[in-house]
Parts: structure tokens; sequence; C-alpha cells
């Protein structure tokens, strides 16, 4: 990785890393001379707002909790880090490269809404820019027919877990379609997935994908991983979100979507058809769909 991006940062104007393995792109950046920014696509500084998951805590136990996670962090990568740094000739240091970043004012982009962490903007007091979540809004092959299979009926509850595994297509599929079933309701399911013997509802489409922004608006509800570019299309179109969440920082956000009360969560490994028929009658309340709009008027 590291002499790989060294190859490629050769005469580059500025270097921009993500939430991992920071401290390699800090190095080549300092080796050549160059400015280095961050982008973060969820909360991952210190603060005293987001802390673990489901677990409301004080803001100095937050802050305290995130602050042994960066130290954690730094045990398993420093070795990494020191070898690459006596490679490119730099002289060595004993204070993190998430450390040095902050301690130096790096520019550290957040690209997620301030609306969804209410708080978190003024904590932060301006060092941390937030500029709403990345999209390119790209359209889907299945775009038009989709819309077309929308408009013949009542607004569908979309169903995608991006590149997530959720085990068999068919499964998941006969759990959808029986929730949906037993609510009234008819089911759009984007998956990639070519498994054999999907079974075939008339209220249930399945698609390889959609462009969010266009059909996340039509739909009464989304139901998905909780990715974070995924969750902000859903919270942008004003429709709540049911969160199934599996690895990463899906879990924030489920407990997020939760705090502001515009959807639910859990995980998606203790899903049911009876806990997907529950989750989905209280997130298709008239309550959360009136603050789905509501914080949807306030996203960026």
């Amino acid at each position: 990785m590291s002499r790989t991006l060294t190859s490629l940062a050769d005469g580059a104007d500025l270097l921009l890393t993500g939430q991992t393995y920071h401290g390699v792109v800090a190095n080549v950046a300092e080796y050549y001379d160059i400015p280095v920014a961050g982008l973060h696509h969820f909360p991952v500084r210190v603060n005293g707002q987001i802390g673990v998951p489901f677990l409301p805590s004080p803001a100095p136990i937050v802050r305290t909790t995130l602050s042994a996670g960066w130290w954690l962090y730094n045990r398993f990568t420093k070795a990494d880090e020191d070898a690459q740094r006596r490679e490119l000739g730099l002289p060595p240091t004993t204070v993190p490269a998430w450390q040095r970043m902050a301690d130096g004012g790096t520019l550290e982009i957040q690209a997620y809404d301030r609306a969804l962490f209410p708080g978190l903007a003024a904590e932060w007091n301006g060092k941390r820019p937030f500029v709403g979540s990345l999209t390119l809004e790209l359209a889907a092959e299945t775009d038009d027919e989709v819309a077309s299979w929308i408009a013949a009926g009542t607004p569908p509850i979309y169903f995608g877990f991006g590149s997530m595994p959720v085990g068999s297509l068919a499964d998941l599929v006969t759990m959808i379609g029986g929730a949906c079933a037993e609510l009234g309701e008819r089911a759009l399911i984007c998956s990639r997935a070519q498994d054999g013997g999907v079974p075939a509802f008339d209220h249930v489409k399945v698609v390889p994908a959609v462009n969010h922004a266009a059909i996340f608006p039509t739909c009464r509800a989304v139901v998905h991983h909780g990715g974070s570019g995924t969750t902000a299309a859903g919270l942008r179109a004003g429709v709540p979100t049911l969160i199934l969440w599996i690895t990463s920082d899906q879990p924030i956000w489920a407990a997020q979507i939760k705090q502001l009360k515009v959807g639910s969560g859990r995980r998606f490994s203790s899903t049911t058809r009876k806990t997907l028929v529950s989750d989905l009658r209280s997130v298709l309340a008239p309550a959360y769909v009136s603050r789905a709009r509501d914080v949807a008027s306030r996203m960026t």
C-alpha cells in the first residue's frame, strides 16, 4: 500500500485519506511535503456526542471510550507506520498519525449532515466542516421500469443491502414477501445476487440496482444495511428508515436513526418475518413519517 501510494502521489497537489490507514497517507504527504486532508463519512474523531451504539453515556465517558479506541488503533498500526517511515527516510515519531493530523489542524471534511448529529458541529466549533453526504446520483438501467411499476400501484417499501452478505436471496425474498403481504404492502428489492429458485410474488419486484435519489422519494419506507450513503439517501427522501445492520459503522447509523425518531434498527442476523412485520408497522406510523419529512427539510 505504501509503495503504491508513494509512486502515485509524486506530483500530487493534495492527498485525501479516509478513516483507516490515514498514517500511511500522512507519512507519504510528509515525505513529499504536500498537504493531506481527511474525508469522514461518519463521526470518528473524539467527541462527547457519539459513543458506543445503543449505549447512551455521559459526554466524559464517550470521550474516554473514543480516546481508548484510538489508542488501541495506534497499537495495532504503529509497527507498520514505523516501518513505512524508516523506508521513506522520515524521522521516528512517538505521536500517532491521527494525533499529528489533529494537532496540526489538518482539514477533516465531514461527509454527512450536521442535522443527523445535533450538537456535534457546535462541539467541534468549525474545526471539521460538514458538507453533507456525497453522492453521484447515478442512473440505473432499470429506473424507468421500476418507476412504471411503482406508478401502477401503491408506493412500495424498498429493501436493499448493498454488497453485504445476506445469505440466500430466495430466503430473503420469501421473508420480505411474506412480511409485506401480511401488512398489505408492496416490496421493491434491490439485489445483484442471481440465486436460482427465487419465489415470485405479485406484490414484489426484484431488480439489480436503482438510483436511490430518484426512487426513494416514491417509496413508503426504506429498509437497508445502514451504509452511510444509503442512509443519507433515505433520509433526504423524507421517508422512514429501518436499518438491519451487519458490520462496520452500520450500528452507529441504526442507533442515530432511532435517536432521531425517524426509524428503527436491529442486527440483520436477528431479523425474522415476525420482527420485520413488527418493525415495519412501527416505522410506517404517522409520527415517524412526519419526523422523517422534517429531518429531510434540514439536510444538505
